[in-house]
């Protein structure tokens, strides 16, 4: 499921994986996790060979159960830590990084490889890059006003704020992605106005070959 910032695509993606018992997986918290790492290490995200050292040396673990899909670096808790500001102000930057973004992907791969029950996966780029050959592939998508008010109230945070954040991420990850764009294949799903479970039912839809507007 690709889809840009505050479109649902979290909360979607867990509740379809719940619904088919399957795992799931949230590609843009590796990135988070990434950048925390290089964080820690106190090096600067643009500084490149460095990045790529500090993430390849670090200790990332991720959980697949959609009902605690944790978040762990060098052993240590980072559910928190990784929607902290230092993070997602440098996270463009380290999802930059080639060599780190190639990296995470063969690990995203490798993670989708041996979920034997399937799994819902969902990031920037999932479609046409990390999973190409996918059973179903969804773009989800939403009003730039709604997307800032939902990630507000998520964070408790300023909207107007939120909503130029998102803006400055979207930019920014536009140099390596296209978060704003359905990628070809994709069906195209606009949540501004849906709750939750009319959007998960119209994948389930097309889990089941069904018109999603059936």
């Amino acid at each position: 499921m690709d889809g840009p910032s505050g479109a649902g695509k979290s909360t979607v993606s867990k509740t379809l994986a719940t619904a088919i018992d399957a795992a799931y997986l949230d590609t843009g918290s590796m990135y988070r996790a990434a950048t925390l790492a290089v964080l820690n290490a106190g090096v600067d995200p643009a500084q490149t060979a460095q990045v790529t050292k500090a993430v390849k040396n670090a200790k990332l673990e991720f959980g697949t159960t959609p009902e605690d899909p944790f978040t762990r670096v060098d052993g240590e808790d980072a559910d928190l830590a990784i929607r902290g500001d230092d993070v997602t102000k440098a996270v463009s930057a380290v999802a930059g990084n080639k060599t780190v973004r190639k990296f995470l992907i063969e690990e995203q791969r490798r993670i989708i490889a041996e979920a034997k029950a399937g799994i819902v996966v969902e990031g920037r780029d999932i479609v046409e890059v990390v999973a190409p050959d996918a059973d179903v592939k969804v773009y989800l998508t939403a009003d730039p006003v709604e997307r800032a008010k939902r990630r507000a109230a998520e964070m408790g945070a300023d909207p107007n704020a939120v909503e130029q954040d998102i803006e400055r991420r979207d930019t920014a990850d536009s140099k390596t992605t296209k978060p704003l764009e359905a990628p070809a294949g994709a069906v195209v799903i606009d949540s501004t106005a849906l709750p939750i479970v009319e959007v998960v039912a119209k994948i389930l839809a097309l889990l089941n070959n069904r018109d999603i507007d059936e």
